[in-house]
């Protein structure tokens, strides 16, 4: 048999690495070595094209041409053209990793992570409003769709209507951090005992709510410090009023976007680390620092109980008084800690990219077997 030939949307390797892009980094490095593939990236992007070789792993093939992303977005959701494949040339399939799955003559998969833009709005940016148009368009001309978690996969078969035999759930893989320096994360934290939350500071992660958490339990550990790692998003006034209003807001320290070797030793150096967003469609953070054998609280919002089963302590998104208990009994509790690390470790193990990869690469195959 013949190589599949993919085209894969690169576009998310730009920039700071959020879950997307160790999404689409993760995948492409396992697809990068298998003779049975002949994947090409692109990226939609005028400026950046020349960047994308560097970006993407050896084995994977660059696609020529520089595509405008907002003529090209305002195109697709109106009209099934121009095809992917005058970037591309000839391929069996394109994959979307980030929610949106150019039109193509060959058959086309997108990952949906999450419906925020559906049950959220408020807290999406107005280019992200614009999936569920561009899904609905791409599911109506017959493209397959992956998602992260069977709970998301319910949720696009009901709300955007789509095909149940054409929505696959591939779980996400979670990679064990390069570097666990416990004594590093407490020196970049500047703390002995600190509570960690990663991510973009945006509302979907209701980071006000855990400043006011912290706030609650900080009163009996004097030493305690919250730590908010990731870069900007939308959500920085709401995040800043709540630091403002904190009686101990000197104890909350913002350190921005980290690289990966400091995010993997902030998770070892961490008492817990916490995750109370008010929706998630894997829960990818909550999952490495389970693998990495840090306790886990974490909201009971969205795919979060199929992902972290019993591997932490899940609460209500909307409660905190709920969220300060469950911090309070982990930084307290020697026992629970170590109940956590020990069953957070077990859950986490279950995901892997390797097994992520055959499962997307077996989707590819049944989106193009009828063709």
């Amino acid at each position: 048999m013949r190589p599949l030939r993919v085209a894969v949307d690169a576009t998310s390797l730009y920039g700071p690495r959020t879950g997307i892009g160790r999404f689409t980094a993760s995948l492409l490095d396992e697809l990068a070595p298998r003779a049975d593939l002949e994947v090409v990236g692109f990226a939609v992007t005028w400026r950046g094209l020349e960047r994308l070789r560097s970006l993407l792993p050896d084995g994977i093939e660059v696609a020529s041409g520089k595509m405008a992303a907002a003529p090209l977005r305002a195109l697709w959701r109106r009209a099934d053209h121009p095809h992917i494949e005058r970037w591309t040339g000839a391929i069996d399939l394109v994959h979307g990793p980030n929610f949106v799955v150019p039109p193509a003559k060959s058959a086309r998969v997108a990952s949906v992570h999450d419906l925020t833009f559906v049950h959220h709005p408020e807290f999406c940016t107005a280019d992200v409003l614009q999936y569920p148009g561009l899904l609905r368009r791409a599911i109506r001309a017959g493209a397959w769709i992956h998602t992260d978690s069977s709970f998301v996969r319910e949720e696009v078969i009901d709300v955007l209507g789509a095909d149940p035999d054409r929505v696959v759930t591939v779980p996400l893989g979670v990679t064990k951090p390069t570097s666990l320096d416990a004594a590093r994360g407490r020196a970049l934290a500047g703390s002995d005992e600190y509570v960690l939350a990663l991510g973009t500071v945006e509302p979907r992660k209701n980071l006000p709510m855990l400043i006011e958490a912290f706030d609650a339990v900080a009163d009996d550990l004097p030493m305690l410090r919250l730590v908010v790692a990731g870069p900007d998003g939308w959500g920085v006034p709401a995040y800043d009023l709540a630091v403002q209003q904190a009686h101990h807001r000197d104890r909350v320290v913002r350190l921005g976007f980290v690289p990966e070797v400091d995010r993997g030793d902030l998770i070892a150096g961490a008492s817990v680390v916490a995750v109370p967003s008010h929706y998630e469609g894997f829960g990818l953070t909550a999952a490495e620092a389970m693998l990495a054998g840090t306790p886990v609280v974490a909201s009971s919002a969205g795919s979060h109980p199929e992902v972290i089963g019993d591997g932490g302590l899940l609460v209500s998104p909307t409660d905190r008084d709920e969220l300060a208990g469950a911090l309070h009994r982990v930084l307290t509790d020697a026992s629970v800690g170590q109940q956590l690390r020990e069953k957070g470790r077990l859950q986490a193990q279950r995901y892997t990219w390797s097994a992520t990869a055959e499962g997307i690469v077996g989707l590819w195959r049944r989106a193009i077997a009828p063709r």
